[in-house]
């Protein structure tokens, strides 16, 4: 142990891609519910309403609950030490990038994305590839809150030598208080 305290880590954001592909997945879940309940009507044989049945079932999972599932499966968790990405249905996936490794981040937005202030965070940390957030909310935001951190870091590694240059004793003014009353 050096004698240092550790300053512990803390949650800055909980974030999921953005949820506007799940609007496409509500419409399709309306659509093909209202079909389905239109074709059970108008087919009279217990076989054809049960394909429709079953289309129905095939569509609403394929269009529907695994979009929603991918959507949840998803997490960016944004704290004071590091960024980690988990993704993944049957797969689990998790990826962590310290901030104080890492040299810019880039907002990348593509049409939609501008219209809905979202975007993809690429985040350089010098290797061959840039960690990617994919539609995260209000990316700009997110950002800035990523590079405040990753300053403060920084800034925090040199606060013990900017501490041990500072006089102890006030300058013969009275100091800031002094100043300000005046």
């Amino acid at each position: 142990m050096t004698g240092e305290a550790l300053i512990p880590e803390r949650v800055i954001a909980r974030l999921r891609p953005h949820a506007r592909w799940l609007v496409l997945s509500a419409v399709v879940l309306v659509a093909v519910t209202g079909a389905a309940s239109f074709a059970m009507f108008f087919f009279d044989e217990w076989l054809q309403r049960g394909a429709v049945l079953a289309g129905a079932i095939v569509l609403t999972v394929l269009l529907c609950v695994v979009p929603l599932l991918r959507w949840l499966s998803t997490q960016y968790l944004i704290t004071t030490r590091r960024i980690v990405v988990r993704r993944g249905l049957a797969v689990r996936t998790r990826q962590e990038v310290l901030l104080s490794r890492s040299y810019d981040i880039t907002v990348r937005q593509a049409g939609v994305q501008s219209l809905f202030r979202s975007g993809d965070l690429l985040i350089n940390t010098g290797l061959d590839r840039p960690v990617v957030l994919r539609n995260v909310p209000r990316a700009a935001l997110v950002q800035r809150a990523i590079i405040d951190v990753m300053q403060a870091s920084v800034n925090s590694n040199t606060a013990p030598i900017a501490i041990a240059r500072r006089p102890s004793r006030p300058a013969a003014g009275g100091g800031r208080r002094a100043r300000a009353s005046r």
